[in-house]
């Protein structure tokens, strides 16, 4: 496969960004070789720089449910972009887009729309200590919320001691109003909970891991996290940036049937554009300026051509709930071929999948958490993305993200998938 082109943009790119790329996982250190530059994509396949086609497994890591380029997303669009592409001031856009996602997802009462996954996420805490006028959070092991500060923090030795930054840059004043705890592990949040009395502003978990692979809550895991907000008064924040709107059409909260007090968005929100959004219950999002004195704000938040994105994916999802079926469909087909395909060569993996996400771990042991994870073989996925990408297939480049499927995917591009598994499998 030529890659001469993106090899030559990577290396002028490595001269003027920090490792060439402006995201990390896109760099490809975990599995080798250079990163391809993507120059169009269309349904379910990329091309990149060098005319070479992928059927897109990581779908702009989620937004892309319908697949690249939908026509009807794109007319919304232009229509738009012809009336200007920002103003710095209200439109209608962002008031339908309020009134659709509170509409979709009941726990919503009110929502503020903001550029990214991690403003939502980063604004979501805030107001949540506003709002408990407590400082301390808790978060899971593995569970990514973005690069706020409050999120970057690695887990301490016990229920007394603090986290500490797991980042360059994090202070420690920051790192100690973080508590962190073992994915699908309710003992531990209780103890960090009694540990801490009257101090626990929020708990904010992914509700279905994306960031160290897929990995699924435990029966009564969730739950057992709303009991114990409820039992001690700290705000139950999801978050649904990448499971929003993708496991069903109220998120993994309507699949799993929890109601969070908080819920952070992006991703499908806007159609693949950059947003992000916070929402829920009324009394909460009412501490947000200029009705409460919980400050946020963003020049480009409510972007009309990111709302209008947005507003065409989202009602073509609300007026064809099938999709969703139609994706769970072929995700669970791809998990039972891949695992017989895995089996057959006698290589030992764990396929976790809740509708169209999912990761296939190289590891004999169940992976319910980050420390399941990290028990990968990824020498070993490092080889099997590396042969999908070489059969046109692009995969996460990381053992430790989720993939996503879109509904573009035809019956000849899954058995396409499974050809290459099965190819990329004899040489493991």
């Amino acid at each position: 496969m030529n890659t001469k082109i993106s090899n030559a943009l990577f290396q002028r790119a490595l001269l003027k960004i920090p490792g060439g790329v402006n995201s990390p996982v896109r760099a490809f250190r975990s599995v080798g070789g250079n990163p391809r530059f993507i120059r169009k994509a269309s349904g379910a396949w990329l091309e990149d720089v060098d005319g070479n086609r992928y059927l897109d497994l990581i779908n702009s890591w989620g937004p892309m449910i319908l697949g690249h380029a939908h026509p009807e997303i794109i007319e919304a669009v232009q229509e738009v972009l012809a009336d200007s592409f920002s103003f710095g001031a209200p439109n209608s856009k962002e008031v339908e887009m309020a009134e659709l996602i509170c509409e979709l997802v009941p726990s919503v009462e009110k929502v503020r729309m903001v550029n990214s996954g991690t403003e939502a996420t980063m604004s979501a805490i805030r107001v949540a200590r506003g709002f408990t006028q407590r400082e301390k959070i808790i978060k899971f092991e593995g569970c990514y919320h973005g690069h706020g500060d409050s999120f970057l923090i690695a887990a301490g030795s016990g229920a007394m001691t603090f986290g500490i930054p797991d980042s360059k840059g994090v202070t420690k004043g920051v790192a100690q109003d973080t508590l962190t705890a073992p994915f699908n592990d309710l003992g531990a949040v209780e103890q960090l909970l009694e540990a801490n009395p009257n101090q626990i502003a929020a708990i904010i978990v992914e509700p279905v891991v994306g960031n160290m692979g897929l990995v699924i809550p435990q029966h009564g895991f969730l739950a057992g996290l709303r009991k114990l907000c409820d039992q001690h008064h700290a705000v139950l924040i999801f978050d649904e940036v990448m499971t929003g709107f993708r496991l069903s059409i109220s998120g993994a909260q309507g699949l799993y049937g929890i109601t969070p007090d908080l819920t952070t968005f992006g991703k499908i929100i806007g159609g693949g554009l950059p947003v992000g959004a916070y929402g829920g219950k009324k009394e909460i999002m009412d501490q947000v300026s200029p009705v409460g004195p919980v400050y946020q704000a963003g020049t480009l938040s409510g972007n009309p051509l990111a709302m209008a994105a947005g507003l065409a994916t989202l009602t073509i999802l609300k007026n064809d709930i099938e999709i969703y079926n139609r994706l769970d469909k072929n995700g669970e087909y791809l998990e039972t071929q891949w695992k017989a395909i895995a089996n057959k060569y006698n290589i030992p993996v764990q396929l976790n999948r809740v509708g169209s996400m999912f990761t296939l771990f190289f590891t004999a042991d169940p992976v319910h958490s980050f420390s399941d994870a990290r028990k990968s073989d990824t020498e070993r996925f490092a080889k099997f993305f590396n042969g999908l990408l070489n059969l046109e297939v692009y995969p996460a480049p990381s053992q430790f993200e989720a993939m996503f499927l879109s509904d573009a995917l035809l019956q000849e591009d899954l058995l396409h998938l499974n050809y290459a598994v099965e190819e990329v499998m004899k040489g493991l």
